[in-house]
């Protein structure tokens, strides 16, 4: 139930800051960023309740709640959502926070659809590969770089929407959004924050690897895709910070790069088969 009140104000909090943004209301922003910080309260609150309830099941059968999709998809609404009241805080701006929830609303559809459709809200059994203390660290340190990467292509979107408006002359939408660099800094920021936690969570999945397959790196399909997608933000970095590339080809970039991660963490579950075959849809 908690995570059922973390979806609806989430999606009401979609609505506050739409409302905001539309009629440049700071009441819309203020009310969404409420209902944001609500509804990452009671999804903290159902990931920790969900995991005490798999031990009250049986301690041998209890583990921390990222063992399917519908779990990791909560997770990821938590973090993404706690990674934009950083940056909200941070750079007293709300007006971002209509695009920073519409990708958390998408995938609180995803986790109601899983649960009706495929009752990913049922906790059940750890397959044996997942019985390891390396998925504690392992899968959250993902989904913080998960989190983070679908932030920066949010704000991606909304900087080519400005740069769209700006280019027609219609001003009085364009002020509506932050400024081009405000956007391009919490961009960098993401990307930097991600990139960081991506590569602390592919080291550590290598060292599972190793404990649990005897192998640090396979070439299996999520291990060949996380690469794709580390060398991807590796190499939107190095263009920022070293040749100091910015503006549209870098916010188009976020963009494709998240369609690169998001092939990564569910195309590969989707499409193809591997090790890491027991997150399916």
């Amino acid at each position: 139930s908690a995570i059922a009140w973390m979806g609806a104000l989430y999606f009401m909090a979609t609505a506050a800051f739409l409302i905001g943004l539309l009629a440049k209301s700071e009441f819309g922003n203020k009310t969404g960023s409420g209902l944001t910080w609500a509804a990452t309260v009671m999804g903290t609150v159902g990931l920790a309740v969900r995991w005490r309830e798999s031990y009250l099941i049986d301690f041998d059968f209890g583990h921390i709640p990222v063992s399917n999709l519908y779990e990791v998809f909560v997770l990821f609404c938590v973090i993404t959502a706690l990674l934009y009241l950083y940056y909200e805080k941070k750079f007293n701006n709300r007006d971002l926070g209509f695009f920073a929830s519409v990708a958390i609303s998408l995938s609180v559809a995803f986790v109601f659809w899983y649960s009706l459709a495929k009752g990913g809200h049922e906790i059940q059994p750890l397959v044996p590969a997942l019985k390891s203390y390396w998925m504690k660290i392992h899968v959250p340190a993902n989904f913080v770089g998960y989190g983070a990467f679908s932030l920066s292509a949010m704000l991606g979107i909304a900087w080519l929407l400005k740069d769209t408006l700006t280019t027609k002359k219609a001003d009085t939408w364009a002020d509506r959004l932050p400024t081009f660099q405000l956007m391009e800094d919490i961009i960098y920021k993401s990307i930097a924050l991600g990139f960081a936690f991506f590569t602390i969570a592919t080291i550590l999945g290598a060292l599972w690897a190793a404990e649990a397959w005897g192998s640090y790196w396979s070439w299996d399909p999520k291990e060949t895709w996380a690469l794709i997608v580390w060398l991807n933000y590796a190499a939107w970095l190095h263009f920022r910070l070293v040749h100091g590339w910015s503006g549209r080809a870098m916010a188009w970039w976020a963009l494709a790069g998240y369609v690169v991660t998001l092939f990564c963490f569910l195309g590969v579950n989707m499409f193809l088969s591997g090790l890491h075959s027991y997150g399916e849809l």
